[in-house]
C-alpha cells in the first residue's frame, strides 16, 4: 500500500539511464511501473544506447499510453535498434496519451526506414491535444516514400503550433517532401527546422 501511494504522488519525473545496455525487458519493465504513476503529467527518459529493440519500444509505449494524465514528454532513443515495428508501435501507443502537449522524442539511428517513418507520422497526427512536437529522426535510411509519409501525418496534427524537425542522412528531395508537406499544416506558428 505504501508503494501504491508513492506512485500516485509522482507529478514529475527524470530518469537517466544512457548506455546500460537494459535491453527490451527493462525497457518494458520501467514502463510497466510508470503506469503505475496515475498523476504523472511530465516525464523525460534518457534512453540512449540500451539495446532497446522492437519489444522494448512496444512496452515503453504501452506503458506510457497508460499514463493518462501525461502532458510533457521527452523520450530519448538513439542508437537502439527499434526499427520500424518499434517505431509504428511506439507511435500508435503515444496517440493513445489523450492529454499529450509537448513531445521531444529522438529516435535517430533505429534503422526505422520509410515504414516506420510513414507510421510515425501517421500515428503522431492522433495526438489531438499535441502543440509542442521536436523529431529527431537522422541516420534512419528514410526515403522518399518515408519522407512523404512522415510530412503528411504531420501536416494532419490538427493543434500542432510548433515543430522542430532533425533530418539529416537525407537527401534534400525527401527533405523537401517533409517541409513542404509540414507548411500545409493551418495551425503551424513556429518551425525550424535542422538539415544536415
Amino acid at each position: 500500500m505504501a508503494t501504491y501511494s508513492i506512485f500516485n504522488d509522482i507529478f514529475f519525473l527524470q530518469y537517466l539511464k544512457s548506455d546500460n545496455q537494459i535491453g527490451d525487458k527493462g525497457a518494458s519493465g520501467l514502463c510497466s511501473g510508470l503506469a503505475k504513476c496515475i498523476n504523472l503529467s511530465n516525464l523525460t527518459l534518457y534512453l540512449d544506447g540500451n539495446q532497446i529493440g522492437v519489444k522494448g519500444a512496444s512496452g515503453l509505449g504501452s506503458g506510457l499510453a497508460k499514463c493518462i494524465n501525461l502532458s510533457n514528454l521527452a523520450l530519448y532513443l538513439y542508437r537502439n535498434k527499434i526499427g520500424a515495428k518499434g517505431a509504428s508501435g511506439l507511435g500508435s501507443c503515444l496517440a493513445k496519451c489523450i492529454n499529450l502537449s509537448n513531445l521531444t522524442l529522438s529516435l535517430g539511428n533505429n534503422q526505422i526506414g520509410d515504414e516506420g517513418a510513414s507510421g510515425l507520422g501517421s500515428d503522431l497526427a492522433k495526438c489531438i491535444n499535441l502543440s509542442n512536437l521536436t523529431l529527431i529522426l537522422g541516420d534512419n535510411q528514410i526515403g522518399y516514400k518515408g519522407a512523404s509519409g512522415l510530412g503528411s501525418g504531420l501536416a494532419k496534427c490538427i493543434n500542432l503550433s510548433n515543430l522542430t524537425l532533425h533530418l539529416d542522412q537525407m537527401n534534400q528531395s525527401q527533405k523537401f517532401k517533409v517541409i513542404s508537406k509540414c507548411l500545409k499544416s493551418k495551425r503551424l506558428v513556429a518551425f525550424k527546422k535542422t538539415l544536415f
